[in-house]
């Protein structure tokens, strides 16, 4: 098992990498099994099962010293304390209750009366058992009883609905997922209020059985992307562990910088999403929520673009756009500008260009990696740091080693106010993961222009664009609706159209 928790399985083989560990053959075995209908049998296969396992709970229910009702359950995952007041009271202290027909026996007490139907399912194997305990429900075994009672009683703690840190907004619900996918899956059927909206469960992993719903509306939804999403889930044979990036599993190009599954934290965004036909992941234990499939110019969409009125919206997107180009090729222009083409430069200012790198040891392509390099520390540092002073050191960083560094000479002031502008242009991004793509991106572009000045940054342009054009997501073109046009989907990639015409 490598740090991360992945392991691989080849056919006919254990874990990779783990040769010295040999699963239990007697897990094994029991596994697809059936339950016995004596207690005492049951009680020793479970402890076998969950053996140097502190927190799995084995509670008897005695009578003439043989226990008759046996519970089994994970302290931690249950409400010990709806436990007592169903379950454990009536049967120990209160006698068993009288309802409408004289119960024949303790299991049927226990199914028709104690426990609300809607809470229980019955299971026969072993397997359907463990899984039910390991899912945060009560195992109650009856004596001579070959089937068994799972109560979801569960009761763990959780976070409460939050804000999502990343992606708050100025006007807009302030609620975002949280890591317990029954509340995720709650805070999506408020906003879609409709019988069309499907939700299938699905479990991925052999062993962490992870569980997935896949969240779309019918007749909206692609069938195509619909059927394709199931066959990447189904085709994980790995066990990713709870909360780990998913996206990796399922994605079309691996290599590629650009994110091709937009992941959020925002009901409002999956419920808007899956309007528009889109399909939705959600996966317990994790709070961000994949959307299938994913466009270039959704990457450039934020929240409020949806909150505020339609020109203020178009306004800003249209800056966000510009700003984004400028983080990608703000650097490479300068470099190419000042070391190969001087000649398309103002005279004033390539005048004060020069007597600002007067002095400068290095050439400005090397001066402009230098920054980069040290402006993504700074940025990193900030992001790992506490959050109280996390901001505060990546500013009074910045600003002290750019000017020390233009005092001693080593960069000129021009690019530390190029490299300055280009950061804050790629904090424009809503998108974190856009925002990292394009922080790659701008590297072999500087290189480029290094190299080859304006010819090298069309190269590199000409290389972009065909792998944006060639990049699918789910079989949809990453660049669409501009690549293939579609004109009746325009109105909502560089301005966003009033309502009475959306």
């Amino acid at each position: 098992m490598n740090r991360f928790g992945f392991f691989k399985r080849g056919k006919g083989r254990h874990r990779q990498n783990n040769d010295h560990i040999v699963p239990s053959t007697s897990l094994i075995n029991i596994s697809q099994s059936e339950l016995s209908r004596d207690v005492i049998e049951n009680e020793k296969t479970f402890r076998k099962i969950f053996e140097n396992t502190f927190d799995v709970i084995f509670r008897a229910i005695p009578s003439n010293y043989t226990p008759q009702v046996l519970l089994i359950y994970i302290d931690g995952l249950v409400d010990t304390k709806l436990l007592d007041e169903v379950l454990l009271k009536p049967i120990m202290f209160q006698g068993i209750p009288r309802g409408i027909e004289q119960p024949e026996d303790i299991g049927q007490t226990i199914r028709d009366q104690l426990v609300p139907l809607a809470q229980t399912k019955t299971v026969t194997k072993i397997s359907e058992a463990v899984d039910g305990i390991l899912k945060s429900k009560v195992l109650i075994l009856v004596n001579e009883q070959s089937d068994a009672l799972m109560a979801d009683i569960a009761g763990f703690e959780k976070r409460s609905i939050e804000e999502p840190p990343a992606e708050s907004v100025v006007r807009g619900p302030r609620e975002g997922f949280t890591e317990t996918l029954i509340v995720n899956t709650s805070l999506l059927r408020r906003k879609l209020r409709h019988p069309s909206l499907k939700m299938e469960n699905r479990t991925i992993g052999e062993e962490a059985k992870t569980d997935i719903v896949i969240a779309y509306i019918k007749g909206i939804a692609s069938e195509t992307v619909l059927e394709e999403v199931r066959k990447r889930l189904d085709r994980i044979v790995t066990d990713p562990i709870v909360g780990t990036n998913l996206e990796e599993f399922i994605e079309d190009q691996t290599f590629s910088p650009f994110p091709q599954i937009q992941n959020t934290e925002r009901p409002d965004i999956v419920a808007a999403s899956l309007m528009e036909g889109k399909v939705a992941i959600i996966e317990d234990g994790n709070p961000f929520v994949l959307i299938v499939p994913m466009t270039f110019w959704t990457g450039l969409q934020a929240a409020d673009d949806y909150y505020e009125r339609f020109i203020y919206s178009s306004l800003v997107r249209i800056l966000r756009i510009i700003l984004y180009l400028m983080s990608i090729y703000l650097p490479s222009l300068y470099v190419s500008l000042t070391s190969y083409h001087p000649q398309l430069i103002p005279t004033n200012l390539l005048l004060a260009f020069a007597a600002a790198r007067e002095g400068v040891p290095f050439p400005a392509v090397f001066e402009a990696l230098i920054m980069e390099f040290i402006f993504e520390g700074l940025r990193e540092a900030g992001i790992r740091l506490p959050k109280t002073i996390g901001s505060a050191v990546s500013i009074v960083g910045a600003l002290v080693i750019g000017q020390a560094a233009v005092q001693a000479g080593i960069v000129s002031a021009p690019m530390v106010i190029v490299v300055s502008t280009t950061g804050i242009a790629s904090f424009t991004i809503p998108r974190y993961n856009m925002g990292t793509a394009t922080r790659m991106i701008r590297f072999p572009m500087l290189i480029l222009a290094g190299m080859y000045g304006l010819y090298g940054v069309a190269l590199g342009t000409m290389i972009l664009m065909i792998h944006l054009v060639n990049l699918r997501s789910f079989g949809v073109p990453y660049l669409s609706p501009v690549a293939p046009r579609t004109f009746r989907n325009l109105k909502d990639v560089f301005i966003r159209a009033p309502r009475r015409r959306a």
